[in-house]
């Protein structure tokens, strides 16, 4: 409910917008992905990066397919389009490039990242 969110005023160049933090429930279920990501880049294989991605679909490598929120939509689009022909799973993760980038580790951005192998995450389920 709303009650549950918090605002979080942020400014922007062009003035002040109002934001809403997700509730409780949304911020546990991305903490659970994260921790799954994590799990995967421990012990699994994987590759981020939009032509790495598509390079692993069309060879039928990649099993998983996780997609920031703020992916352009043709790319996020013909993403979905190449997992569907090779019967991959598409997820939307919950936040933007700079939080998959940091959920991975990283400390770059990265729009698209692909599971090929779990390792001893359940990510797959």
């Amino acid at each position: 409910g709303v009650d549950r969110l918090l605002a979080l005023r942020v400014l922007l160049p062009g003035g002040t917008v109002v934001a809403r933090m997700p509730s409780k429930k949304s911020k546990k279920s991305q903490e659970s992905i994260n921790s799954r990501i994590q799990l995967v880049i421990k012990s699994g294989r994987y590759a981020m990066g939009y032509k790495q991605t598509l390079k692993a679909l069309r060879t039928g490598d990649a099993k998983l397919v996780i997609i920031s929120n703020n992916c352009p939509p043709l790319r996020r689009s013909e993403l979905e389009y190449y997992a569907m022909l090779s019967k991959s799973g598409v997820h939307q993760f919950a936040g933007d490039n700079n939080l998959l980038g940091t959920a991975c580790k990283k400390l770059y951005r990265c729009s698209v990242m692909t599971v090929m192998d779990a390792g001893d995450s359940d990510i797959l389920e």
